[in-house]
């Protein structure tokens, strides 16, 4: 049987890839374009699984960011709910795990991340949710009902996040990470036990500096025995502890891979002719002059559609500086470029670990900013980076207000 071909192929249904089938088409209408994923929804929104969907903000059908009707109006094969297993670069060919294979002119790898999975005993039993996909969302709001118990493991984005809905929809929640205070990669000690203590007044159980030693069945739910010799029934376990970029396609077929896939100034992998976007790929920072991987809503949309336009022949340098955002109950904030708590971080509040700015410095100098509460300043932030604006703590006040 003859191999279809296609000019271009998106490996990978998420966000990354359902944009860059929207800059391929803006640069060319009519290049026969496959789309083919692994899960069985048309791509969409992520931050809303544990956000406004939570909330009763949004519905399943207003997050999907690239629909059925755009793709058979542009022309675009979709090919869901299919593992692709193999590229041969040589014979420019994909083979998926039904034993199709398909040639390509340009290919791009956004195949995302899969979660981190947690190695103690029964850390994969049947009905512990490593919460990551929208049919996870739908399983766990099935499940979370009034007045049900759930451990959330992990305080990063994740486990923050969805503890807040699962508290705010009235469940009884604990958390267990190893970290002192939620969030600590981010936040600085100040801000992360502030927000901390806001969670213990919501009604959060909190075990910090814990971590599960195992999990096991106890009637119809699941008894969490931690390290520190704690023991707790739940009915519902979420396990969200960061993700592991998917790169074995990528090293399958010969492409240098470091923590995600390497790809340079135009997202072009060490092959010409395929590229990576979205949260498999370690690209340049043009704004820090570095190599970043990036696990964020903004990046995934800008850096899939940017990819997609340069497979259509754009050439555009990658120059973008991505932002991010998230909602902790009353406490919401937005950040861009270095934001990481081992950098030096001052502060100019309007109310204290509430609203203000936190930036974060490296020499002197900005490298990244955290708006609390503080709303439509993303691109201010941006020109602080990029002029590598100094900082210290008299000068701060006023440079985002």
């Amino acid at each position: 049987m003859s191999e279809q071909a296609f000019g271009y192929i998106v490996i990978g249904g998420g966000l990354a890839g359902g944009n860059a089938v929207k800059g391929i088409r803006e640069r060319d209408q009519h290049g026969s374009l496959l789309l083919i994923g692994s899960e069985r929804h048309m791509p969409y929104d992520r931050p809303p699984l544990t956000k406004q969907l939570w909330f009763g903000k949004k519905t399943v059908e207003q997050i999907v960011a690239l629909d059925r009707q755009y793709c058979d109006q542009n022309g675009v094969q979709v090919e869901l709910g299919s593992d692709v297993t193999a590229i041969d670069p040589g014979r420019k060919t994909i083979t998926v795990a039904n034993g199709k294979s398909y040639r390509y002119g340009k290919l791009l790898l956004a195949t995302g991340g899969a979660p981190r999975e947690l190695t103690v005993p029964g850390g994969h039993l049947d009905g512990i949710c490593y919460y990551r996909y929208l049919d996870d969302y739908l399983r766990m709001r099935e499940q979370a009902g009034v007045g049900k118990s759930a451990v959330v493991v992990g305080g990063g984005f994740i486990g923050s996040e969805i503890a807040a809905a699962l508290t705010i929809n009235k469940l009884e929640v604990t958390m267990v990470f190893p970290s002192s205070y939620l969030v600590s990669r981010v936040f600085p000690d100040y801000l992360g036990k502030a927000i901390q203590q806001r969670y213990v007044e919501e009604g959060v159980k909190v075990l910090a500096g814990d971590s599960p030693a195992s999990f096991s069945r106890s009637g119809g739910g699941f008894v969490t025995e931690t390290k520190n010799g704690g023991r707790l029934e739940s009915d519902i376990v979420i396990v969200g502890v960061g993700i592991v970029p998917n790169v074995a396609l990528a090293q399958q077929a010969g492409l240098q891979v470091g923590d995600g896939i390497v790809v340079n100034e135009f997202l072009q992998t060490s092959n010409p002719d395929i590229y990576a976007a979205g949260d498999n790929a370690l690209f340049h920072y043009y704004a820090l002059n570095q190599q970043t991987r990036i696990e964020h809503w903004d990046n995934a949309v800008i850096q899939g559609a940017w990819a997609g336009r340069n497979m259509a022949g754009a050439h555009e340098p990658f120059t973008y500086m991505p932002y991010f955002y998230s909602d902790l109950f009353e406490f919401g904030y937005e950040a861009v470029g270095e934001v990481n708590s081992s950098l030096e971080t001052v502060t100019d509040w309007q109310k204290e670990n509430d609203t203000g700015v936190v930036y974060y410095l490296k020499n002197g100098k900005i490298r990244g900013a955290m708006m609390c509460n503080v709303w439509g300043q993303v691109d201010a932030a941006r020109e602080l980076i990029w002029k590598g604006e100094w900082a210290d703590a008299k000068s701060v006040e006023a440079l985002i207000r």
